[in-house]
């Protein structure tokens, strides 16, 4: 709800240098990412050690109030010092992911994990809709003070509606294993490493291009008045096909396995960014858009489904965790490669790139987990017979 005007509240703040204003806007933004991707792997720690509900409640409360505080904020020091704080209190899908993960028959997880990525694409589709919307009518900081609370509503339902069953004390006779000490177990188990990389590339292709989809509209169509109207468009038809579909995808990759899935999306995730590159009005951009959501509903479902599946029991939680923070590194360097990429060489190359790095993903996964599972398979098959 506060990305849109998140600018203009910097404004507010007293900065009023353009340049200074994207540099602000820049830093303040990723500093959320930098401090998500160092403590998702410690708070999934102490998932796996005290429960994943838990960690639900302790970042949906937390934020809430976070959030509220940037409502106070008097100048970008203060923002930025919350953003930051937010990022290290925050890691509600992570832990949410964890415990659906951990609460659901692995034969469901696709499934499950598919119903959860539509909600989180939901509120991305929704959320900076509404609070542009509200911005024009309250002002910026009202909007900090809202979306606070709409966070705390969030984790009151957590807190009465979601069951775990989490045996605390079962936990407790686990070793004690650090943060680095758990990732080298982990990083033991060929396929999580692997998944972890999956994820990285992932966000790393989409984002690239994700920054630059207003102006790429604007060198097709000039400043025409509906142009912000064109952008959040372009931008909203991806998240209402990949919410459409994720749950879809996942209830096959129940049935026929989520590796398959994911090899096939991302295989036509790289197909659909060839033709965004040759696009010539918006329409076009948007059949192409609309496709590549399709795809993508399937990626981070399936990448969740099969880590749950390859990760031991009291470990769950920490290869979440990991697996976010290899997500923020992709929601870091992706958009930073894009703009300077862009800058340099041109906005259309960007989704040439996106589809060779997917493609090179695909391989990847053929790589190290595909081909390994069929010779398991192969293995298996003869020893029986």
């Amino acid at each position: 709800m506060i990305m849109p005007f998140l600018a203009f509240y910097i404004q507010d703040l007293g900065v009023t240098d353009e340049k200074s204003v994207n540099f602000w806007a820049g830093i303040i933004f990723a500093a959320n990412f930098i401090t998500v991707f160092i403590f998702q792997p410690v708070w999934g720690r102490l998932a796996d050690r005290y429960g994943r509900k838990m960690m639900v409640l302790r970042s949906g409360f937390g934020m809430s109030i976070v959030m509220v505080l940037m409502g106070f904020a008097t100048n970008v020091w203060h923002l930025l010092i919350l953003r930051i704080l937010n990022g290290t209190i925050s890691g509600f899908i992570a832990a949410a992911t964890s415990l659906v993960s951990a609460s659901t028959p692995k034969q469901h997880a696709g499934f499950a994990m598919g119903v959860l990525q539509s909600g989180s694409v939901a509120g991305t589709i929704l959320g900076p809709l509404i609070g542009g919307l509200l911005a024009e009518v309250v002002g910026f900081a009202p909007i900090f003070y809202i979306t606070g609370t709409l966070i705390f509503l969030a984790t009151m339902l957590c807190l009465f509606l979601v069951r775990e069953d989490f045996d605390r004390s079962k936990a407790s006779k686990q070793p004690n294993i650090g943060t680095l000490q758990g990732l080298r177990q982990l990083w033991k188990i060929p396929q999580l490493p692997a998944l972890f990389a999956v994820t990285f590339m992932i966000q790393f292709a989409i984002l690239s291009s994700m920054p630059q989809l207003p102006i790429f509209i604007q060198q097709m169509h000039g400043n025409v008045e509906y142009l912000a109207f064109l952008a959040g468009l372009v931008g909203a038809v991806t998240g209402v096909s990949n919410m459409v579909f994720s749950p879809i995808l996942g209830r096959v990759g129940d049935k026929i396995g989520s590796l398959k899935i994911l090899a096939i999306c991302i295989i036509g995730a790289a197909v659909c960014f060839i033709p965004q590159a040759f696009v010539q009005n918006v329409w076009q951009l948007l059949i192409a858009r609309f496709f590549f959501g399709c795809f993508v509903g399937g990626l981070l479902p399936s990448v969740n489904a099969l880590i749950r599946q390859y990760t031991p029991e009291n470990m769950v939680s920490r290869s979440y965790g990991f697996n976010s923070s290899s997500l923020a590194l992709g929601n870091m360097i992706g958009p930073t490669f894009g703009g300077i990429f862009a800058a340099f060489v041109g906005i259309r190359e960007i989704f040439l790139v996106a589809s060779i790095m997917l493609a090179i993903n695909a391989v990847w996964v053929w790589m190290r987990l595909i081909r390994p599972a069929a010779k398991t398979r192969g293995k298996s098959s003869g020893e029986a017979s």
